[in-house]
């Protein structure tokens, strides 16, 4: 193969590839096309887009783009306020639904009626299985139309959810309102959130994603407090309607969601209030899986959860065995959630000193901490012992929850991180539902909690094996990208020497003939 042969395989000295080209945002070619007409020089302006910076953002480090940075802050932050609201809403009800659950037993039937228990239960189980199952085609969505839009959308859905939850006279209606429409709503609304930080901030993002998931256990703490009070004040119906005041604000918070990056219907479109959808190979992003960090991370993560949960899902029933009817279970919960809170504002700051993919070392020591505290649940015998446990494992739930963004945006770049974190939650979702009934059934075969707690101590630590390849692969696939880069940069400089030889043998003879003339 000849030197030509070999640069037209590697696209080297062809058209220039204006895929990785940064186009102006509108309000900047407005602006170049009036001084074009107005006969002045066209100037370069490379903070022409609203808040001061370029509207295409950086993929991630690994792409070569460094010409655009995040914002790191301005509007950034009433957007992480607004996330922040999201995530305490979305999940500071759903994980208060053991509250909710004895207040529906008690509307809607007998607390001894084991028929009505079942029923009951598949509730607040769908409800929180429907939130991460959704994920993957909200992350299609979000791509499609934006942030913003998804956001607003999922909140009015999981309003009226809620809203028309409030109106039925028994538990079937529920599985609808409650555990599909509020669920798919919350999804929708939840993980845009997530997606638009990226926009926004880049060195500050481990920080950020901690103060935002730390909503959801300041929502946690207090919620479950509140609910109590207006349920015996005003009932299960109008506390209901009191929640809907929560998803009203988190309606209004999707407006912050000024997005800085281009969505795909944007993209097609073109112009300005046309809206084309994008080919179907372009709306589902199966690239991200070519990507081996992902494909791993994608795998190690569910693969832990099958025991992540027992405990959060059976403490409570194990602890009224063990230690009686007397004990006051509910400060292990608050112990859970103020620990998670504080995790998540250490490590996600530490998670921004961290370079690249060895953020995920974080999670790897979380899932082996948080195996290792299930396995000590049996071995309590007080409250205090059980308080130091859950106290250890709220911080390292706090630290293994708050890095997941950054390690998206670290592993496949900012334009495809919404479905890498939609399909990441929707793989969540199984191990999440299968993982605490297996618990159960082993409860009520053993008569006792304590193998169900040894066994849920097991996948974290085998997950936690699994993510620690990430870094090792990740680094591996940056070295060879970088020896590609320089062999294609040696090959053009060899083209532009050949050239160079070329011509000046050509204007040779052309002088010789001229001095015999």
């Amino acid at each position: 193969m000849t030197l030509s042969e070999k640069l037209e395989t590697q696209g080297v000295g062809g058209a220039p590839d204006t895929s990785v080209t940064p186009l102006p945002c509108p309000a900047l070619r407005e602006q170049q096309g009036a001084q074009a007409a107005a006969g002045e020089p066209r100037q370069e302006n490379r903070e022409g887009c609203p808040g001061g910076q370029s509207a295409l953002l950086m993929a991630g480090p690994q792409e070569g783009q460094q010409g655009a940075e995040a914002p790191e802050g301005g509007w950034g932050w009433v957007v992480m306020l607004a996330a922040m609201w999201c995530n305490g809403a979305v999940f500071g009800i759903q994980n208060s639904c053991g509250v909710l659950f004895v207040s529906m037993l008690r509307e809607f039937g007998s607390q001894d009626d084991k028929q009505l228990v079942f029923k009951t239960a598949w509730v607040s189980s769908l409800s929180m299985g429907m939130i991460f199952f959704c994920s993957p085609l909200v992350s299609v969505f979000t791509d499609i139309f934006g942030c913003r839009i998804i956001a607003v959308v999922g909140a009015a859905v999981g309003f009226v959810g809620l809203l028309l939850s409030s109106f039925v006279s028994t538990i079937e209606p529920l599985y609808f309102t409650y555990g599909i429409l509020f669920a798919c709503g919350c999804s929708f609304a939840y993980q845009p959130s997530l997606v638009i930080l990226g926009h926004y901030f880049k060195k500050r993002l481990g920080l950020v994603n901690g103060i935002v998931t730390a909503g959801s256990s300041l929502f946690t703490v207090s919620l479950p407090f509140l609910l109590r009070v207006l349920i015996d004040s005003v009932g299960l119906y109008n506390t209901l309607r009191v929640l809907c005041i929560l998803m009203f604000v988190l309606f209004l918070a999707g407006f912050t969601y000024k997005p800085l990056i281009s969505s795909a219907s944007d993209k097609e479109g073109g112009k300005k209030g046309m809206l084309r959808f994008p080919p179907a190979k372009k709306i589902f992003s199966f690239s991200i899986f070519k990507v081996t960090g992902y494909r791993i991370w994608a795998f190690g993560i569910p693969a832990a959860l099958f025991g992540y949960f027992v405990p959060y899902v059976h403490l409570m029933k194990h602890v009224k065995e063990r230690l009686g009817e007397n004990v006051q279970e509910e400060v292990l919960l608050l112990c859970l959630g103020i620990t998670s809170g504080v995790g998540r504002l250490i490590f996600g700051r530490v998670a921004d000193y961290i370079p690249g993919a060895k953020k995920v070392y974080l999670q790897v020591i979380s899932f082996f901490l948080i195996g290792l505290m299930s396995m000590m649940i049996p071995l309590c015998n007080s409250l205090g012992s059980l308080i130091a446990v859950c106290l250890f494992m709220g911080l390292f739930d706090g630290c293994f929850i708050c890095i997941m963004a950054p390690i998206a945006f670290e592993l496949v770049g900012a334009q495809d991180v919404s479905q890498a974190i939609g399909f990441l939650l929707g793989l969540m979702s199984v191990p999440m539902i299968v993982g605490p009934p297996i618990a159960g059934i082993l409860r009520d075969y053993l008569g006792t909690y304590d193998v169900a707690f040894y066994l849920a101590g097991v996948p974290p630590m085998i997950g936690g094996i699994i993510l620690s390849f990430i870094p090792w692969v990740h680094e591996k696939k940056k070295a060879k990208e970088k020896e590609k880069a320089v062999d294609e940069e040696t090959t053009k400089k060899m083209l532009e020497n050949e050239s160079t030889s070329a011509s000046g043998t050509a204007e040779k003879p052309s002088k010789e003939s001229e001095s015999v003339i």
